[in-house]
């Protein structure tokens, strides 16, 4: 009867505990070039364990609720992570607009050495959280979704320190190819095989990736078009895919902790 009453306490210390743990979405800000950025660092405060860091940049929508529920379901308790504003405070494209998206990201395809100064000032400002947040400072990477995906693979283009860069549904242009020499993370990049709008870069992408010296791997989703990970997205170019964005998940988090591990 005690050790019955002992395991109800503690059962019950447990349901307490976690039922006060929470998700903290705390804004982060800052100034580049006159623009004012505002992002939000996303954690479980259910533990203060140090735990691996990610710049996480969205599809072209940018930050908004959809954006940070998809940041709290994939850091968990794995990790911290900085949903990036690459925008500007100022622009809030709206949720399914294509439109006002299109226009958002429109000077940072047409001008990629922006893209590449603000996702590094993205990283430098994940890197200056580690005092205020649990994140292993030897431990940082970057995951990015459609446009994002086009970010990160920009940061990895950019020489950035991280261990890690995983692009989903990604584009996978680039302005200069040779900056791929300039390589040190890890890279995967995983696009649909119907996706209409990305695939047929994929052979100059390989072909900018095998004259870097990066660990890299593509990986073709079969079946899947575009946005395969964004949930509530339905059209014949753009849907959501539930076994597909399993199985990205999936490798994402083996792709990191291998990085993270410097195992293969």
């Amino acid at each position: 009867m005690r050790i019955a009453r002992l395991c109800g306490l503690l059962l019950f210390a447990g349901t307490s505990f976690a039922a006060q743990a929470k998700m903290v979405q705390r804004p982060v800000e800052w100034t580049l070039d006159g623009t004012r950025f505002h992002s939000v660092l996303v954690y479980d405060d259910a533990t203060t364990a140090k735990r691996p860091g990610l710049v996480m940049v969205p599809n072209w929508y940018g930050i908004n609720e959809a954006a940070v529920q998809k940041a709290e379901m994939i850091a968990g308790r794995d990790y911290v992570i900085l949903l990036t504003d690459m925008y500007g405070a100022g622009v809030r494209p709206q949720q399914g607009n294509a439109d006002q998206a299109k226009a958002a990201v429109k000077p940072l395809y047409g001008d990629r050495a922006l893209m590449r100064k603000r996702i590094d000032e993205a990283l430098a400002q994940l890197r200056a959280q580690v005092a205020s947040a649990p994140i292993d400072a030897g431990k940082l990477g970057a995951i990015g979704f459609c446009f994002g995906g086009s970010a990160v693979l920009d940061l990895a283009r950019s020489g950035a320190d991280v261990a890690a860069v995983v692009s989903f549904h990604g584009g996978l242009t680039t302005d200069d190819p040779a900056l791929a020499k300039h390589i040190k993370a890890r890279v995967l990049a995983m696009n649909g095989a119907d996706d209409k709008g990305t695939m047929p870069d994929a052979d100059k992408f390989m072909d900018e990736m095998r004259a870097s010296p990066a660990d890299w791997q593509f990986v073709v989703i079969g079946n899947a078009v575009h946005c395969f990970t964004e949930v509530g997205e339905n059209s014949p170019g753009c849907r959501y895919d539930e076994r597909a964005a399993t199985r990205s998940y999936r490798l994402m988090h083996d792709w990191l902790d291998h990085a993270f591990a410097g195992t293969n």
